[in-house]
């Protein structure tokens, strides 16, 4: 019986773990697996600590940041979360209870959002234009004296777009307010430099770069006032209480320093020849998000007149797997709040598929999913009653 193919296209939602990130981590599991203690307790516990300082040292110098403004966190969604809600409690009752997001965001800031508007804080929603951009005048038209954070994602996770980060934390700086983002799709892949760009706090995760899942961190640049969100113990500057978790530090360590220039060169082409396929080979293909300035290993595209469930279904079939936008596939049931951000209408959205490439793809991968892809649609479009 011939194996059946996999060829795995969905890695922003996740990707496989590198053998040489589970390597690095062993030694925490099965030798230094101590509590992290300080230089003046047992020696099991002193190199767990090392562990810990070295892998904090080795995330911060990826950001252009020092090793005491980065925290470990059990991912972006407790990153964005600590971000939000700890500046809320720090400067709620002092300063004002005004936060500005984009509309676009990821679900952890989104979320926190409303949940902070619960909570008597008010919510500006930005606007996105039809490629998914704020629009930089009416961010600093909406910033007021109450205004305590902005947060603006560094690259939208659906669609890809590659938002102006320096000019929007230029405003924040001019009108005196912090700026997160999240920068979880764009860390190691994107040049991210807090000696260059005035950004206060930044999510990263170490899930979408050949990393362990349950792990990702916080850059709090120096001075920013933040609340500490959750009770326990002083572990991570006294900001982020628990244990540890020093294996999975270590390997988010490790898959910073596996990524390489020439790897994220290498799924920008991975991208650049799929989206120029689908494009010229499948009529009525849309691409969502801008066509240069997006993730080097994200591409969107909206298929006209059938469901993206429908496509996904077909293409696992054969072995591919993607992602949609369509409701069929959301526990909410609602399509893609970006899609309709950028002014897309339900087609658009239940007709959206992402494909997102990572480190274990190939080009005969992308040749094969757009060959298949074509197949697919056509005859999805045949039995469509909304086909031509």
């Amino acid at each position: 019986m011939l194996k059946r193919r996999e060829v795995y296209l969905d890695n922003s939602a996740v990707t496989r773990l590198d053998e040489r990130v589970l390597e690095a981590m062993k030694p925490y599991y099965f030798e230094k697996y101590a509590v992290a203690t300080s230089d003046f307790a047992y020696s099991m516990g002193i190199e767990a600590r090392e562990g810990l300082d070295g892998a904090r040292e080795t995330l911060a110098r990826a950001l252009g940041a020092d090793s005491g403004e980065f925290i470990f966190t059990s991912g972006s969604t407790e990153s964005s979360n600590i971000a939000l809600k700890g500046v809320a409690l720090a400067l709620g009752n002092k300063k004002g209870k005004h936060l500005i997001v984009s509309k676009i965001e990821d679900f952890p800031v989104l979320n926190s959002a409303k949940d902070l508007e619960k909570h008597g804080f008010n919510v500006t929603y930005l606007d996105v234009d039809n490629e998914g951009f704020v629009n930089l005048d009416q961010l600093r038209e909406s910033i007021t004296n109450e205004t305590i954070l902005v947060s603006i994602q560094h690259a939208n996770q659906e669609i890809g777009t590659i938002q102006d980060i320096e000019k929007i934390g230029l405003i924040c700086r001019e009108k005196g307010v912090l700026f997160h983002t999240d920068a979880t799709h764009t860390f190691t892949k994107v040049p991210l430099d807090v000696k260059k760009i005035p950004v206060d706090l930044i999510t990263v995760s170490a899930h979408t770069i050949h990393g362990p899942r349950g792990i990702g961190g916080l850059y709090i640049r120096q001075g920013t006032k933040i609340a500490k969100w959750m009770d326990g113990g002083f572990q991570e500057f006294n900001l982020r209480p628990g244990l540890e978790n020093i294996p999975a530090a270590v390997g988010f360590a490790k898959a910073t320093e596996l990524v390489t220039d020439r790897e994220t060169e290498r799924l920008q082409s991975m991208r650049d020849h799929l989206i120029d396929r689908i494009l010229a080979e499948i009529p009525d293909a849309d691409l969502n998000g801008h066509r240069w300035k997006r993730l080097p290993q994200n591409a969107n595209i909206s298929f006209h007149f059938i469901e993206g469930e429908s496509i996904i279904l077909h293409l696992d079939m054969h072995g591919f797997a993607v992602s949609t936008g369509s409701a069929c596939f959301s526990r909410s049931l609602e399509g893609s709040h970006v899609i309709f951000g950028i002014g897309g209408d339900h087609e658009k959205a239940h007709g959206s598929i992402r494909f997102t490439f990572g480190r274990y793809n190939t080009m005969e991968d992308v040749d094969a999913v757009v060959d298949t892809l074509a197949e697919v649609v056509q005859k999805l479009r045949s039995i469509s009653p909304l086909g031509k």
